[in-house]
């Protein structure tokens, strides 16, 4: 039971968390999302780093992943143009320039992995920005994509628990059954029915789609997470959220999912305007 309410509590305000920091004003998305961000690349190098011959400096990468959030907010929210991407991309030749100094065993490993984390991890973050500011300002759009996330993931788990037989990725990830993905996916239409009501400019259609995309990429990077854990034979990318484990574990689905909405949701807005 202890453990029980500490999961609730801890899982309660994470996602209020989530939700208000998007939802409050233009400002207050920046500061919470940039220290996620920095912080999921801290949980990604801590398991990269304990491979053999890899040994990346994690406040490099933090420092990385927070400047491309910022370079991304300022851009995406009008504030400065796209120039700021200068910034960003000199620390990563500064970065580069300084693994000759470290004197590390395999350093090009380094350069890989820290390159990898910014792709992977970063990146997807730093996204988001452009979901929040596609059209001025739009956050009910932007908290969609994790509303569908969460949905999809209770409806793939409630499904999966009870009728799953059909293993969906043995190999990766053992619990996880082809019935409890249809479920999930049939969860995520209700998001986006729900959010169609909200935001009817994007026709009911464009949500199902937005929806199913959100499922079958985010599925993916559940599974791309779920490798690196195996591979390195942990459970959580962290504890960060007591019951839940490491922010990376709560934003894994996210991962693939930002840029393919972000494609989509592009091509879907020129249309609209």
């Amino acid at each position: 039971m202890n453990n029980f309410v500490k999961r609730t509590l801890s899982g309660f305000f994470f996602i209020a968390l989530i939700i208000s920091s998007i939802l409050l004003s233009r400002f207050t998305f920046a500061p919470v999302f940039a220290l996620i961000s920095g912080y999921a690349v801290y949980e990604f190098h801590k398991l990269s780093n304990q491979q053999p011959a890899i040994q990346v400096n994690y406040w490099l990468a933090i420092f990385g992943s927070v400047l491309l959030f910022l370079c991304s907010y300022v851009t995406a929210s009008g504030m400065y143009h796209g120039l700021v991407y200068a910034i960003y991309g000199f620390y990563i030749v500064v970065v580069l320039i300084l693994e000759l100094y470290r004197k590390k065993i395999n350093p090009l490993n380094n350069w890989a992995y820290f390159i990898l984390g910014q792709l992977l991890i970063a990146l997807p973050f730093a996204l988001l920005n452009y979901i929040l500011f596609i059209d001025k300002w739009q956050p009910l759009l932007l908290l969609s994509v994790f509303v569908t996330i969460w949905v999809n993931d209770t409806g793939a788990y409630l499904i999966g628990v009870t009728f799953g037989k059909h293993r969906l990725f043995e190999r990766i990830s053992p619990k996880k059954s082809w019935e409890g993905f249809v479920g999930g996916a049939l969860a995520a239409l209700l998001s986006g029915y729900i959010f169609s009501l909200f935001m009817p400019q994007i026709s009911l259609i464009n949500w199902f789609v937005f929806s199913e995309i959100i499922v079958i990429f985010g599925t993916f990077g559940d599974l791309i997470e779920s490798l690196m854990k195996r591979t390195v034979n942990v459970k959580d990318s962290g504890n960060v959220i007591p019951g839940h484990g490491g922010l990376l574990d709560r934003f894994d689905s996210m991962l693939l999912a930002a840029p393919v909405v972000l494609i989509y949701l592009s091509v879907l807005f020129d249309h609209l305007i």
